[in-house]
């Protein structure tokens, strides 16, 4: 499943297509993705202008000129392809298992007054779209808990500690609650924790001190988590599976990972002569170097 990176690179590839473009038509061929599409879907979108392209953890939000929100989430196989006006293709992104967009996964594509068009293919159908009204975007089941944007200016250290304080369970589920940190997922939290070499096993509580204030720990792994996140977003994000970006060349960021995927092999730490390691956390693989990073 793509992570904030990809997501964020998906929504800058078509942030110039949508924004301050209208729907002229929406062509919905298949009545739910992984639930059901809005009543009307296509005939509630038809004419509306889109204001503003954001992002809130691994979902887009295309704000919309009648105070409604197209919530757009891309699950495990989706992915956009851009017909732009003057004929050429882009894909603004997709995280996918290798194979070529077939019709039949092709289930919704949003004509623009400009000419253009955007074809959403997702071919496990575990993505999601939905409208929402503006106002109450933030108590919706998807949205309703939760955590802060990692690159947001919430995310401090005194925050991180005095959410940590007392939990026995171990950063890395805690760094993979989204009800803690929205949208940071496996890769990013692996590499997080190595860059503040802090172990995933280590327990959570013990990265604060007694009254939940933040020690050197604590401010490692906020550093961490947005150095890696900053450093894999103007990368492109990372290219597993067949993620490309807006031009349609690989994300460049699975080559500077520092221990995801990478079992069995040296430590790239100056001096530390470290193996990295694999264990199996929550069900998820962790990569870690047990030398480094305690």
């Amino acid at each position: 499943m793509p992570e904030l990176p990809e997501v964020e690179t998906v929504r800058r590839g078509l942030e110039p297509i949508l924004v301050g473009n209208a729907f002229a038509r929406v062509e919905q061929r298949r009545p739910d993705l992984r639930f059901p599409l809005p009543k009307r879907f296509g005939e509630r979108l038809e004419g509306r202008r889109i204001e503003a392209l954001d992002r809130r953890a691994k979902y887009l939000l295309a704000r919309l000129d009648d105070g409604e929100v197209l919530v757009m989430h891309l699950g495990m196989t989706g992915r956009f392809a851009i017909d732009k006006a003057n004929g050429t293709g882009a894909a603004p992104g997709r995280f996918a298992h290798p194979q070529k967009a077939v019709p039949k996964h092709e289930h919704i594509v949003f004509h623009l007054g400009d000419g253009s068009a955007i074809r959403y293919s997702d071919v496990r159908r575990f993505g999601i779209m939905d409208l929402v009204p503006a106002a109450t975007l933030e108590s919706h089941a998807l949205f309703k808990g939760l955590g802060v944007e990692p690159l947001g200016d919430d995310l401090t250290s005194e925050w991180l500690a005095g959410r940590l304080k007392g939990k026995a369970t171990s950063i890395k589920a805690a760094l993979l609650d989204q009800r803690l940190i929205a949208g940071l997922g496996n890769i990013y939290a692996c590499e997080a924790l190595y860059r503040a070499r802090i172990s995933p096993l280590k327990l959570a509580g013990t990265l604060t001190t007694k009254s939940g204030k933040p020690t050197k720990k604590t401010e490692a792994l906020v550093e961490g988590i947005k150095t890696v996140l900053q450093s894999a977003i103007k990368a492109g994000g990372s290219s597993l599976r067949d993620y490309r970006h807006t031009d349609g060349r690989l994300g460049r960021f699975q080559h500077r990972f520092k221990v995801y995927g990478r079992a069995g092999k040296p430590c790239t730490r100056t001096g530390c002569g470290g193996i990295i390691r694999r264990v199996v956390q929550s069900g998820r693989s962790t990569f870690f170097c047990p030398t480094c990073q305690k």
